[in-house]
């Protein structure tokens, strides 16, 4: 099984649960309304009745539970929309994600160029040669790089972007 397979039956299962929580919390909330004018019109007649102390506390256990409901239910969906999030990253929208953090960082034309290439994994002389241009150029380019990226080199630049991948998520930068 391809691990886009399997994320995409582990996001079944999270938009599955979301709405088996979704309909759980309307069906418990019309069940609310209704022992809510039961309470009421029971506090009306006898408001010390066992009956009425009863359904009183069903009434605030059913509203507790909605409220519990609703915070599972918001900790679902953004559990939902970051395993989205690592999907797209995983089928391949790695290179917007590191678009969008190269501007970001305000890199120029030129720095995202050597950027992307040394993130392919070239070398400053195959990069030199790829771009026309002499090798300390690009060493300078890559040391603006990691300056605005915030790294040290090369490795922590190419981990940066792995992290992604891991589940990690990128940071980005300020």
């Amino acid at each position: 099984m391809t691990v886009s397979r399997r994320i995409n039956g582990l996001q079944g299962s999270a938009r599955k649960q979301t709405a088996a929580l979704s309909a759980f919390l309307l069906v418990q909330t019309l069940g609310t309304v209704f022992f809510i004018g039961d309470v009421i019109g029971d506090l009306r007649e006898d408001p010390t009745s066992i009956h009425f102390l009863f359904e009183a506390t069903v009434t605030v256990a059913l509203v507790l539970g909605i409220v519990f409901g609703a915070f599972a239910l918001r900790r679902t969906i953004v559990l939902l929309h970051s395993q989205e999030a690592a999907l797209d990253v995983a089928r391949g929208a790695l290179s917007d994600v590191i678009a969008r953090q190269f501007q970001a960082w305000a890199l120029t034309p030129a720095e995202r160029d050597v950027a992307f290439l040394a993130l392919k994994g070239l070398d400053v002389a195959e990069i030199a040669e790829l771009r026309g241009a002499a090798p300390g150029t690009v060493r300078a380019q890559l040391t603006h790089i990691y300056a605005k990226a915030g790294v040290s080199g090369r490795a922590q630049f190419a981990a940066f972007f792995v992290e992604d991948l891991l589940g990690q998520g990128v940071t980005p930068a300020a």
